[in-house]
């Protein structure tokens, strides 16, 4: 319990207000609207403590009021739900040949997205100008629209280790690259964090909170792009291993005497069932949605050749599933990128799979369903990331002192 002082205080009473002060936000977000009181006997912190915290969280403008309720027992209540009106968080994923951003609002609203044409520059340097110039654009735009930067989460596909270094990033040439801290710099000290990680990561991120299984505690993100990555996500928590290297699924071996794989094996998850696999072409990067799109419409029609090939990657695909499955039991597992408008071909067949080799019962409980936030997940994971960390207890504004 908080109480109240006229004397120095703690060294961590900062620390402890801060805490008090996310728990109340982040009940606010997931029970809205509700009442000071409901916030009171969920947490069980003391009505005083909570009227206080409140106050603090409306004077941030993080939290507003919104009127009287009556369907309630007792006295009508005033209610309370997010604000985040001043405030937006800013995802960005960077890919072979283009950018995304993503900017949201306290409660997740979309308030801007774009995708820009990016080409790869003779060295991390020179990407990194080319990025920050979009991410300048993303931040004025917030600026005329009065809001504040919360922070900046950017999406890599490669290995990003947990202090946010990109180990490597076959696919944009980044090799031990301090993507985040360069960023910093181009950005001339921008006032907001910047933090990087794997696509995969940040995707996964972004289905637990905004996608089709919103809240799932247990999530497993597939990517559907170039290569193929997993983001994993155990008992509500990110998990990235003990140098951030977790989930390069696309390169568990299969099949030793399949197809060569970009890493140098044969019969990778990525060589079976990776996009280019399903295209049985090596495509650009620019090639493949015209792709996507003429072997959707083949599969409409009925072309026999291409729905043989959907369902051996779809089994293919359903293998790997199961080593998850196996593995991890999560509740669900999420089909993203260019899985997702082949998914309708795909699903049946990776659905199976799983159910047959499995060895717990019906799969384990595993769901497999496509994702439905679109090609730019990873960005918006990115803000994702910024929300959680808003969360966690870094607010905006100085920790504001009782007396």
């Amino acid at each position: 319990m908080i109480t109240s002082t006229t004397g120095p205080q703690p060294a961590d009473f900062a620390d402890v207000r801060a805490t008090n002060l996310a728990v109340v936000l982040r009940f606010v977000r997931e029970h809205a609207p509700c009442s000071r009181a409901d916030i009171a006997a969920s947490t069980g912190l003391n009505k005083a403590t909570v009227s206080s915290l409140v106050a603090d969280l409306i004077d941030r403008r993080l939290v507003r009021e919104t009127g009287l309720t009556e369907n309630r027992v007792g006295r009508p209540a005033t209610m309370l739900v997010l604000d985040g009106s001043p405030y937006a968080a800013i995802g960005v994923e960077v890919n072979v040949d283009h950018v995304s951003a993503v900017a949201t609002g306290l409660a997740g609203e979309r308030l801007l997205t774009w995708r820009r044409a990016f080409s790869i520059g003779e060295s991390a340097g020179q990407d990194v100008a080319a990025v920050a110039a979009i991410v300048r654009r993303v931040v004025g735009r917030m600026a005329r629209d009065e809001r504040q930067v919360l922070g900046l989460a950017v999406a890599v596909p490669g290995l990003v280790d947990v202090q946010g270094v990109v180990r490597i990033a076959p696919n944009l040439g980044w090799r031990d690259a301090d993507i985040g801290g360069d960023l910093a710099k181009a950005l001339r000290d921008p006032g907001f964090t910047v933090q990087v990680d794997n696509d995969a990561n940040l995707a996964a991120l972004a289905e637990q909170r905004f996608g089709v299984r919103a809240g799932a505690a247990d999530l497993v993100y597939l990517t559907g792009e170039i290569g193929v990555g997993a983001g994993i996500i155990l008992d509500g928590r990110l998990r990235r291993g003990a140098l951030g290297y977790s989930g390069e699924i696309g390169h568990v071996q299969l099949d030793p005497d399949g197809p060569a794989c970009r890493c140098g094996r044969r019969g990778c998850l990525e060589a079976v069932a990776g996009i280019g696999a399903i295209l049985r072409r090596d495509l650009s990067p620019g090639e493949i949605p015209v792709e996507i799109e003429d072997t959707v419409r083949a599969a409409r029609a009925g072309d026999a050749a291409v729905l043989a090939a959907l369902d051996a990657a779809g089994r293919s695909l359903g293998r790997g599933v199961s080593v998850l499955a196996n593995l991890l039991n999560p509740e669900v597992v999420v089909l993203g990128g260019y899985y997702v408008p082949l998914a309708p071909w795909l699903l049946p067949a990776v659905r199976e799979e799983v159910s047959g080799r499995a060895i717990a019962p019906e799969g384990g409980g595993c769901e497999v369903v496509a994702s439905t936030l679109g090609l730019d997940a990873a960005a918006l994971g990115g803000a994702a990331r910024v929300l959680d960390s808003v969360d966690s207890g870094r607010l905006p504004g100085g920790i504001s002192r009782i007396s």
